[in-house]
């Protein structure tokens, strides 16, 4: 199922906390307490008109996204007590040997089967697929791979070392590993 939402991305938690509570939207922080080595602090997600506005205030990015509940239901649809966690957030720029449109037809016909298989601890599985950039990072989506606890998310990531191989080798198929920014570890408050 997707659903259209927007993503707006922030170097400050604070400001991410008060404009999601102000639109009625999901904001995911950083669990890090420093956040200056990471690509962004906070993650805001939603379907507010209100969203919009925030062009002149996400210093990250926004973004039109299409939410893929790859596993789970869509995060709109959770009760919560079934949200996710811990949620390693990683953003990708797509190979540009392919393009951002082949790039994302890899990533949900043939990564998402593969991120299934070989992420067995993982509880929930979301592609943000970009549609639209409004400001910011040129990003083509965001992947929220979702765990119960952190320790989960760190050492259980990968059922085996051939499945860690197979990912990096899928990954490498449909996005620029060089360019995509590392995975940020959050929790969604």
């Amino acid at each position: 199922m997707a659903t259209l939402k927007v993503a707006a991305v922030f170097t400050d938690k604070e400001e991410a906390g008060t404009l999601a509570k102000s639109s009625q939207s999901l904001v995911f922080e950083a669990s890090a307490d420093t956040t200056a080595h990471l690509p962004f602090a906070a993650l805001v997600l939603g379907t507010s008109e209100s969203l919009m506005d925030l062009k002149q205030r996400t210093d990250v990015g926004l973004y039109l996204v299409n939410e893929r509940a790859v596993l789970n239901q869509p995060l709109s649809a959770l009760s919560q007590d079934r949200r996710p966690a811990i949620t390693g957030i990683f953003p990708m720029v797509a190979n540009p040997e392919i393009g951002p449109k082949a790039a994302d037809t890899h990533w949900r016909e043939q990564h998402a089967p593969i991120a299934l298989d070989v992420h067995t601890a993982m509880t929930h599985y979301y592609q943000l697929s970009v549609l639209h950039r409004f400001s910011g990072q040129d990003w083509n989506g965001l992947a929220l791979c979702c765990f119960a606890n952190e320790d989960d998310l760190r050492n259980k990531f990968y059922d085996s070392p051939e499945g860690k191989r197979r990912v990096a080798i899928d990954v490498a198929k449909f996005a620029d590993t060089k360019n995509s920014p590392r995975r940020v570890v959050t929790r969604l408050v």
